[in-house]
């Protein structure tokens, strides 16, 4: 089986390539499961602000989104869910944070794929478990530590 993935480009801003796109998810996906399948959806400010808010409760955009899928797993297992990037936020906070939009990219693509396969970060030891797997991730990609 594969990792499949479906990209939706909502917004006319430079971002990564479908094909790495694609290779992140890949990288951060086939450690925990052999067939999987991801929508990516790049969106801008408006797009951002009002997903942000519908189901976080939270006003403006965000750099990420994740939404794991459930209750389908018997007659969909290998549906994993969908992740939404906020391309303006994701490349300000790159400048922001003195890194490449693709090193920035990747951790958010990755970030968002964890999030579907179930880690969280609401607790210390939960966020540092993440921020591990996150860093691994990233390594193996060729990419500094995001942190």
């Amino acid at each position: 089986m594969a990792i499949a993935v479906e990209i939706q480009r909502a917004c006319r801003v430079v971002t990564p390539t479908n094909a790495e796109l694609r290779r992140w998810l890949k990288q951060a996906i086939q450690p925990y499961r052999d067939a999987a399948t991801v929508t990516v959806r790049i969106v801008d400010e408006v797009e951002g602000s009002a997903l942000n808010k519908r189901w976080r409760g939270k006003t403006g955009p965000t750099n990420v989104l994740a939404f794991p899928l459930e209750g389908l797993e018997t007659i969909a297992p290998d549906l994993l869910g969908d992740i939404v990037v906020c391309a303006p936020v994701a490349a300000a906070e790159a400048e922001i944070q003195h890194k490449t939009l693709k090193q920035h990219w990747a951790h958010l693509i990755v970030h968002g794929a964890l999030h579907l396969l179930g880690f969280d970060h609401l607790r210390r030891t939960e966020a540092r478990a993440m921020e591990a797997v996150e860093r691994h991730v990233l390594a193996d990609l060729g990419y500094p530590d995001p942190y």
